[in-house]
């Protein structure tokens, strides 16, 4: 039986309506999951840096959070960054996908520190974010307390090609930044450069081995590793009391 337009409009409505109420309640009873999940992801990531949390579930990892880890948000300066109430920002809240679009002397720029013992730092740990071959990559570099020497990094990717720029986020790969370091004999900050290809006879501190067939993804490294490391220099010096005057980036 042919239905009139007003039935047809009526129930469309109120179907509408029905989803769309019932889309809305499913959001706000998963937003909070999702919400904890997200939290939990990023703290395994910034401690993934600087020790193996392979073993520990998600309540162990968000209590060793609280224990050994502080974090700031700094300006391009490296001064810390108040919101408008004058309070304190939270690193952890800043999103540095979000930030990566605004010109870099905009961005709010997280930092976070790890202490054994609770007092001094230990290990500091940079957020970076950049362009891989096909999508985003991003990265946390961890520093020693002389803001020099790699102790780790966790880097990720959206969808870089499995078995090549994919590899970023192996171990494999991730193993070859420890020990390296982002200053010359000279201060010069210089940064960390990943190769064309694999197995280079003789490699410096400043350098790693390739991918073979991720150049793209390689350049995209070098280029996010090398850009934030750069906006976190002033930071960087202050903390190294070294005389701003005698470091320059070499380009």
């Amino acid at each position: 039986m042919q239905q009139s337009n007003t039935y047809i409009i009526i129930f469309t409505l109120i179907m509408t309506i029905f989803f769309g109420t019932l889309l809305s309640f499913t959001r706000m009873q998963l937003g909070p999951i999702q919400k904890v999940q997200v939290e939990i992801d990023t703290k395994k990531k910034i401690l993934g840096a600087v020790m193996d949390i392979s073993s520990l579930s998600p309540d162990e990892i968000l209590s060793l959070y609280s224990k050994k880890m502080t974090s700031m948000v700094l300006d391009i300066s490296g001064n810390e960054v108040l919101s408008s109430d004058g309070k304190l920002l939270i690193a952890e809240e800043v999103n540095i996908q979000k930030n990566y679009k605004i010109y870099k002397d905009d961005r709010k720029y997280p930092v976070f520190m790890f202490s054994e013992d609770g007092n001094s730092v230990d290990y500091y740990i940079f957020p970076m974010f950049g362009n891989g071959l096909w999508d985003w990559i991003s990265g946390f570099v961890a520093l020693d307390k002389d803001l020099n020497k790699v102790i780790g990094v966790a880097f990720d990717h959206k969808a870089e090609t499995p078995g090549l720029g994919a590899r970023i986020s192996s171990d494999e790969i991730q193993d070859r930044y420890k020990g390296k370091e982002i200053f010359d004999i000279e201060g010069n900050l210089v940064s960390i450069k990943m190769l064309k290809k694999e197995k280079n006879p003789a490699l410096s501190i400043h350098e790693v081995d390739g991918m073979s067939g991720a150049t793209i993804t390689a350049n995209g490294l070098n280029d996010m590793m090398k850009n934030y490391l750069n906006c976190y220099l002033p930071f960087i010096l202050k903390n190294k009391k070294l005389d701003e005057t005698l470091i320059s980036y070499n380009e």
